[in-house]
């Protein structure tokens, strides 16, 4: 009679993955929330200290001029001390200095002013490792075929920022005054910070996740060790930054292109996050509160389109396609979506202005892909490094799309010329990953 033999069972696999990147998610959104309450609070600042429009297009550029210089030594700092560590004093500075601002009122104009200048710099800096940071964590976390949907959730926090913040921080301005949107939006941040602590963990260290859920991410080409500092593994990095390895990744023609993409993708972000409560308050007549409530429902179009973007890509990827195809189709048709902002200066009607805004919005949401197209090609020794290059030119566009906003409605009046420039970047994006990036794979580094 044969022996009978014990069938061993099949662990289920825990779903960690999935609250780690939903608390992601709400970490990135106080990041967005924080960049966003400048813009909530302009028109009120503007009157209180008597900004004209191109000094607060410098004002509003204050941020990302930290924020471009800041990405590559973050990038070197979340290789050297690890992800979570970095992370956490990242969101608890940037917090730290956003409650700061709601003081400069203290202060005469013209003081006030730089001290706005100064503070926004430094939140700029804080905030440098916090993307190259998600992108670990998605590489680290999540195998191929899920890294997409995992990327889009935390990129389409931008646009929850202002489905739920943009309301919120109207009416803080509307009801307690400009001043209290920084000081409670930072204290905010800062609780938060101390939940990270207890929340993120490395995948081999998390104490919820399985030996089966960590195969599952490892076996679906997921980097486990991405998120771990390199501080003791004999890493190059030991020694300071491998400038090599940065020639070799501006010397790639697909991140080159990936680059230019993400700079005129990141023009629109920072046209919706700077200029567009304006435009809806000074263009198309609305009060703040009103603006802020109207700015729900394209926030909401960006959000939706953001996690459609990147369940889509996943979903090409599953049906057999390449990762090129994937991750370029979601792209590509978003950025023509988002060119049809256009439109709104051929119509006074404010129900379509919204409406193509949603639009827009949805485009740019579904198109948002580029930290995905990062996780997918990053060199594996300098994954926060090469995500800190591509943040850099990406944010390039956050000290440049205010200023030349500002001059555009200096010199002309309206935003007719402001839409069109942010319209034509959406175009250029799409040429650049059509054009330029070729086939998306890991680069492989000499040396």
């Amino acid at each position: 009679m044969p022996e009978n033999k014990a069938v061993p069972l099949q662990v289920k696999k825990t779903k960690v993955r999935w609250f780690i990147v939903s608390f992601l998610f709400i970490v990135t959104t106080i990041n967005y929330a924080d960049r966003a309450t400048i813009s909530v609070a302009a028109t009120p600042l503007q009157s209180d200290l008597g900004i004209s429009a191109i000094t607060m297009g410098f004002i509003f550029s204050a941020f990302s001029w930290s924020y471009a210089l800041g990405q590559i030594p973050g990038g070197w700092l979340l290789d050297r001390f690890g992800t979570k560590r970095v992370l956490f004093w990242s969101l608890f500075l940037w917090s730290f200095f956003t409650l700061l601002q709601g003081f400069v009122g203290f202060f005469n104009a013209s003081t006030a002013i730089i001290l706005l200048f100064v503070l926004r710099f430094i939140v700029g800096l804080a905030e440098a490792p916090s993307f190259p940071g998600n992108s670990q964590v998605a590489a680290s976390w999540f195998p191929d075929h899920e890294r997409g949907t995992a990327s889009a959730i935390f990129s389409a926090s931008a646009f929850l920022a202002i489905i739920v913040f943009t309301p919120f921080m109207s009416w803080i301005t509307a009801y307690l005054g400009w001043e209290h949107v920084f000081t409670i939006m930072g204290a905010l941040g800062i609780v938060i910070s101390f939940i990270w602590l207890k929340i993120i963990h490395n995948p081999k260290d998390h104490p919820r996740v399985n030996q089966a859920e960590l195969d599952y991410i490892e076996d679906g080409g997921g980097l486990l060790d991405m998120m771990d500092s390199n501080a003791n593994k004999g890493s190059a990095h030991k020694n300071g930054m491998k400038w090599s390895y940065i020639k070799q990744i501006l010397k790639s023609r697909m991140l080159v292109g990936v680059y230019i993409g993400q700079y005129c993708i990141s023009t629109l972000t920072y046209f919706f996050m700077t200029w567009f409560p304006v435009y809806l308050i000074q263009e198309r007549g609305m009060s703040i509160l009103e603006a802020g409530f109207v700015a729900v429902l394209p926030g909401l179009s960006g959000f939706i389109g953001g996690v459609l973007g990147g369940i889509y890509s996943d979903y090409l990827l599953k049906k057999g396609k390449s990762l090129t195809f994937a991750r370029k189709t979601p792209i590509i048709i978003g950025m023509i979506l988002s060119s049809s902002m256009i439109a709104c200066n051929y119509t006074n009607a404010e129900w379509l202005v919204v409406g193509i805004m949603a639009l827009a919005f949805f485009g740019k949401g579904f198109g948002q892909l580029g930290w995905a197209v990062m996780a997918d090609s990053s060199p594996k020794e300098i994954g926060g490094l090469s995500g800190g290059l591509f943040n850099t030119f990406g944010n390039i566009s956050g000290i440049t799309t205010p200023i030349i906003i500002g001059f555009i409605i200096n010199a002309t009046g309206s935003f007719h010329g402001a839409l069109v420039f942010v319209g034509v970047n959406a175009i250029v994006a799409m040429l650049s990953y059509l054009l330029i990036v070729g086939d998306i794979k890991r680069l492989e580094l000499q040396g």
